[in-house]
């Protein structure tokens, strides 16, 4: 199981590293602090905290998926796919500035990540806990881009 948890370490801190080109780029940037922004906005930091608890948690929830999942080809389609949104996200928003795709990609995510919580409970009973930060997470990121669109 080791080695499965590493690559998935592996994988989802690309997106990370991928995400983070963009986003420090755009946070610092003119568009972004001109924006309205949600009350509930965490501080910065809190970003990097998450993102790289929630990692930690996904890589170690498709480690235990991985050995039970059926259908592999499926999982590794829904993998790809989560890990694309998660990764273009970024680009979408911060550097193209669109926060209405941001939205339609974000909220496909959290749709996703919650299909996963929901489809895999059965194999992996309270292990699907792990993801549970994901999903919430996904939710307060969904809520966040909604309040920029509407607000600016």
């Amino acid at each position: 199981m080791n080695y499965r948890i590493i690559i998935f370490l592996l994988i989802n801190f690309l997106a990370l590293a991928i995400g983070s080109f963009f986003t420090s780029k755009g946070v610092p940037s003119i568009w972004y602090e001109e924006l309205s922004k949600a009350p509930w906005t965490p501080p910065g930091w809190v970003f990097g905290f998450a993102w790289t608890s929630i990692m930690i948690c996904f890589s170690i929830y498709m480690s235990y998926l991985w050995p039970t999942s059926k259908n592999k080809a499926l999982l590794v389609t829904l993998f790809l796919i989560q890990w694309i949104l998660n990764t273009g996200w970024n680009p979408v928003f911060f550097q193209f500035h669109n926060v209405a795709a941001g939205l339609v990609i974000i909220s496909a995510l959290t749709i996703l990540i919650g299909y996963f919580f929901y489809a895999n409970w059965t194999q992996l009973k309270l292990k699907s806990l792990l993801i549970a930060p994901y999903f919430v997470w996904l939710i307060i990121a969904t809520s966040l881009n909604a309040f920029v669109l509407i607000k600016n």
